[in-house]
């Protein structure tokens, strides 16, 4: 069995403040069991490139998400290593999966491949 680690109220109220938007929240259920570009999150939400970049932003500034480079592309994933990673994972399993987005990416041909 696990150990259980408690949250301090001030932290887990600025995690869901920041999971409390549905984009953000549908994106950390994405990049749970997925890297993205930013280019494929543009295509899944419909959104201009910066919103997509402003949203990634605040979630890689409290460490939620970390990105690595792949020549001039930039792809997102889950910070595992981050203090509150098993809270955030705890919230993150109470939620539909959001892979059919990418799998219908892949039907149109967008699937990382924008990014090559």
């Amino acid at each position: 069995m696990g150990v259980k680690t408690v949250v301090e109220i001030e932290k887990a109220a600025q995690i869901l403040k920041l999971l409390g938007d549905k984009t953000r929240l549908s994106m950390m259920k994405l990049l749970q069991t997925n890297e993205c570009c930013v280019c494929e999150l543009v295509e899944i939400y419909n959104a201009s490139q910066p919103s997509i970049s402003q949203h990634l932003r605040k979630l890689k500034d409290v460490g939620l998400v970390k990105e690595k480079r792949k020549g001039q592309w930039i792809f997102y994933s889950l910070n595992q290593a981050h203090e509150h990673h098993d809270f955030v994972i705890s919230l993150l399993d109470s939620l539909p999966s959001q892979d059919e987005r990418l799998t219908e990416l892949e039907k149109q041909g967008l699937r990382i491949s924008c990014c090559e």
